[in-house]
């Protein structure tokens, strides 16, 4: 049976001769794995450039629940990304954030609110002319919320150590080194409660940021499972230093 769905692109695989197999969160299916034929031929009916990484589709395609591989009919943009294929920093950022995304999101069933959030956060990238150093931190802290574990924070009080495991504020350091401490404590609360628009408006040094992304992907590793390294961090370090 056809259906008309949106979705967000993250991983192509080659398949066979001029195949490829593409991994998309749909907003009606979840995440999928689509088979398309001839897709890297120069002619093809499905090029596979409309694949790239976090790039958003109108799709129509055959779905059946007892498939591994689905198939697509057709497949459009929607919107077309204009500045994150063409400008490095919002190209990096996007890369990143794919790569996180395809392992959060494996195995992950239909969620609206999760689409949208993903969708209109691509969009926001794509079209912001803030500046962006500290948005993936936003981005992630933001998504945490959609897996269960977004931290727990009480603006009526202050806690100098943020514990990565239990996921909460405390007085107390906890006898593990899964913990924020200060300055960085206070550093992460102000990215927890900013949105997109704002967030450059915190500042930091580099030596921060990076500090803070890393303590921010060991988050999501204490609670996501087989999340594994994140093999293009090193080009966002290279961005922003």
């Amino acid at each position: 049976m056809l259906y008309k769905t949106q979705g967000i692109a993250l991983k192509t695989t080659n398949y066979a001769d001029n195949s490829i197999v593409v991994h998309i969160f749909t907003d009606m299916f979840g995440m999928q794995a689509y088979l398309i034929n001839g897709a890297r031929k120069p002619k093809a009916r499905i090029p596979g450039n409309l694949f790239q990484p976090l790039h958003l589709l109108d799709l129509v395609v055959y779905h059946k629940e007892s498939n591994g591989l689905q198939r697509i009919k057709e497949a459009r943009p929607r919107p077309v990304l204009k500045e994150i294929p063409m400008d490095i920093t919002r190209g990096a950022i996007a890369l990143f954030l794919n790569e996180i995304l395809y392992k959060v999101l494996r195995g992950q069933s239909p969620d609206s609110f999760l689409f949208n959030f993903i969708q209109q956060s691509v969009i926001w990238l794509d079209e912001t002319d803030k500046p962006l150093p500290n948005f993936h931190l936003v981005f992630l802290i933001k998504l945490s919320r959609f897996f269960g574990f977004l931290p727990l924070y009480h603006p009526q009080q202050q806690y100098p150590y943020f514990n990565l495991i239990e996921g909460v504020f405390s007085n107390n350091l906890p006898a593990h080194s899964h913990v924020l401490q200060e300055p960085h404590t206070a550093i992460f609360v102000q990215l927890l409660q900013t949105d997109f628009e704002a967030s450059h408006r915190i500042k930091m040094h580099r030596n921060e940021r990076k500090y803070l992304l890393e303590k921010i992907l060991e988050f999501y590793r204490l609670h996501t499972e087989n999340f594994g390294q994140v093999n293009s961090l090193y080009i966002l370090e290279e961005l922003f230093n």
